[in-house]
């Protein structure tokens, strides 16, 4: 699968809390979808999508096999990660190899003290950025050197690397994440190199008390505010409620709790979400009557990238893929009537793959 969201957070905000429900909800679903934890700070959960179940039902399909996210409870920060204090190494390094950071702030009062004695979500936000973008800073100003010098030696990609790392030095040195620097197409391969923690996307989680679970409360709007003015992506939870979700038995009786809160669904449903879409990804889907399946690209994937994300065979000797759009599929009840109302199309090498396709390939190796 390849697609990792870190859940970070300072000490007393919920992580741990957030994460643990979410994984006791991906292990309660095993019965019916794949599910392992691959350490015990990983999990892989299920990407909600009523439309797969829609395909199934229509295919009369045996099995149904969501798309999945995989989420990584990152190592505790404290202030001084970026030199090295706590567990500040390992907490840089794995978020080096995530994907994207799903930022959990404390959007509650209680008994539970905060590590800085005050609940201050913004405080927080800025404690955790001002460490990663420091760290960066460190990283790219002796890349910076390094490649400097051998640019005036005439080394082409060390003058690549210049080009990139001047301005996101410049950014770093104002307090602007590497990811607010704009990137022509040409070095946007270079600038993927360096890794940096700052150019990684982040999804502000807003974790509120239990009544505020619905709409929110003074802090979270804060919060929201800060994402929009950042462009990053915001979700209000209650890790509270979410534990107490995960440990009920069936969904019925998950369904039935939630109601009496005056919730549709589960936070971490619209937090998986959330991280799905923050990753630029979209759905397709492969549907038969042994199993009906999502699958997981990046937005921008031709039809054979798509086909390789099923085997690398499927990509190797890609033919042609057999399209149906989803509206389509559903509205005229399946395959064989999309065939006969020509509604079945056959694209190239060269199609960008759409949410909601359905496809089955072709190929020949």
């Amino acid at each position: 699968m390849g697609f990792k969201c870190g859940i970070v957070g300072l000490p007393n905000v919920g992580k741990s809390t957030l994460f643990n429900a979410l994984t006791e909800t991906a292990a309660a679903e095993a019965a019916n979808y794949p599910f392992c934890t691959i350490e015990p700070n990983v999990g892989r959960v299920a990407v909600p999508d009523p439309r797969l179940e829609h395909l199934a039902g229509i295919a009369k399909s045996a099995k149904v096999i969501p798309t999945q996210l995989e989420f990584v409870d990152i190592a505790g920060l404290v202030r001084g990660a970026s030199k090295g204090e706590g567990l500040g190494n390992q907490f840089l390094a794995n978020i080096r190899e995530v994907d994207a950071i799903a930022h959990v702030l404390r959007c509650f009062e209680g008994e539970i003290t905060h590590v800085d004695e005050t609940v201050d979500p913004i405080r927080d936000a800025e404690t955790v950025e001002t460490e990663l973008l420091l760290a960066d800073l460190e990283s790219v100003e002796r890349q910076l050197e390094s490649s400097a010098k051998r640019a005036k030696g005439g080394d082409k990609e060390a003058k690549q690397r210049v080009a990139v790392l001047e301005p996101v030095a410049a950014a770093l040195r104002e307090g602007q994440p590497a990811r607010t620097v704009e990137v022509s197409a040409e070095l946007l391969p270079t600038f993927r190199s360096l890794n940096l923690l700052t150019a990684k996307p982040v999804l502000y989680v807003a974790n509120v008390e239990e009544a505020a679970a619905k709409d929110g409360n003074t802090l979270s709007e804060k919060v929201r505010a800060r994402a929009e003015e950042t462009g990053a992506g915001f979700v209000v939870i209650s890790a509270a409620i979410e534990a107490e979700v995960a440990s009920l038995g069936d969904d019925e009786e998950k369904a039935a709790f939630l109601e009496e809160l005056g919730l549709e669904e589960s936070g971490l449903a619209r937090l998986i979400r959330a991280g799905y879409s923050l990753l630029n990804l979209i759905t397709f889907f492969t549907v038969g009557p042994k199993e009906a399946r999502a699958w997981t690209v990046a937005v921008g994937a031709t039809a054979p990238q798509a086909a390789g994300v099923i085997h690398s065979d499927f990509e190797r000797g890609f033919i042609r893929a057999e399209t149906i759009t989803y509206d389509d599929y559903v509205a005229l009840g399946g395959e064989q009537p999309c065939k006969d109302a020509g509604k079945m199309r056959a694209e190239g090498k060269e199609y960008v793959a759409r949410d909601g396709d359905v496809f089955h390939f072709r190929f020949n190796v």
